[in-house]
């Protein structure tokens, strides 16, 4: 199965460093969500995003400005009330179009993608929300940390120079990452990976799990960490 992952570049001095990719301490759209990812007509979808921070934990933002990118002849389903970035399904009558411009059979989905950027950041973003069927995101439920329950935890403290075992309960359908800013990251990408903090590493920052579903869809959790 190819693993999804994002990989930032950090150019220091006259060379080039690579962050492994399960590294969270650098700028980065860590995933954009749609809520529902998939929606029928009628239904409203909104857009928001978890963003990663040079020396800081992960947030949850809304995008500064959203655009289609195609097809075009939908840019109408996309509008902002608040703060909050929306897609609204239209019915057949506009989506029967798009189906025939993108060579897909009637009633099929159609894929509506979009471009986020964050001002702040310069950070910028791409997603596709499906339109014409409805489904929901994934739900991380249960997430296991060092043989407890992770939902339960509000922060972490995990002890220092031992494997710190974590578990999700998805198959291989799934793209698992799990993130972190203290300690290094084994077997980032799977359902079943282990944390590592050596005296030498940051004793402080944050871990994170984000899952993406073949339907498009995105859940994450973020908890801050201390090793002791």
């Amino acid at each position: 199965m190819n693993r999804r992952v994002v990989i930032a570049v950090v150019v220091a001095g006259c060379g080039q460093d690579v962050d492994p990719p399960w590294q969270l301490d650098h700028d980065r759209v860590m995933a954009v969500r749609i809520t529902p990812p998939r929606i029928a007509s009628g239904e409203v979808a909104e857009v928001d995003a978890l963003i990663g921070r040079k020396a800081q934990p992960p947030t949850v933002v809304d995008p500064d400005t959203a655009e289609v990118v195609s097809p075009t002849r939908l840019a109408g389903v996309l509008g902002r009330r608040s703060t909050r970035w929306t897609v609204t399904a239209p019915g057949d009558d506009q989506l029967d179009p798009a189906r025939r411009e993108l060579g897909l059979a009637p009633g099929a989905p159609v894929p509506l993608r979009l471009r986020v950027r964050f001002a702040e950041t310069r950070l910028v973003g791409l997603k596709i929300v499906w339109l014409g069927e409805h489904a929901e995101n994934p739900v991380i439920d249960p997430v296991t940390i060092d043989g407890m329950d992770g939902l339960a935890a509000s922060q972490l403290s995990v002890a220092v120079g031992v494997d710190i075992p974590l578990s999700v309960d998805f198959d291989d359908s799934y793209n698992i990452n799990w993130l972190t800013s203290c300690g290094t990251m084994h077997d980032f990408d799977l359902a079943k990976a282990h944390l590592r903090v050596e005296p030498t590493d940051p004793q402080s920052g944050s871990l994170a799990i984000v899952v993406h579903d073949v339907l498009g869809g995105v859940d994450w959790h973020v908890w801050p960490i201390t090793a002791k």
